[in-house]
């Protein structure tokens, strides 16, 4: 039986389109985002010793378009802080080979 970081990770490395947290938590029917963010942050790490890496589209505002392109954490920010707007567009995930 795999673990709940190996199934994230065989489903981003599987998938043709990055997927968010959120989405992630409905395939995998689990509670809570924060769960899988943590998940995330840890499968980067892992997957570089495997020559692969886990490739990011940086959330962005939904408002202004502000991409939130030097964030470092994996979970999603709660405001724009160029129009303050809280319709921010998560970020999505993707494993590749490394290049």
């Amino acid at each position: 039986m795999k673990t709940r970081r190996e199934k994230i990770k065989d489903l981003l490395e599987k998938t043709a389109q990055p997927l968010t947290a959120q989405e992630l938590c409905n395939i995998l029917e689990i509670q809570s985002c924060s769960t899988v963010y943590e998940d995330i942050e840890h499968i980067a790490q892992s997957v570089k010793a495997e020559e692969k890496e886990l490739l990011v589209r940086q959330a962005s505002c939904g408002k202004c378009n502000y991409v939130f392109s030097s964030r470092k954490a994996a979970k999603k920010p709660s405001k724009c802080p160029k129009c303050r707007s809280e319709w921010i567009l998560s970020p999505a995930y993707i494993i590749r080979a490394a290049r």
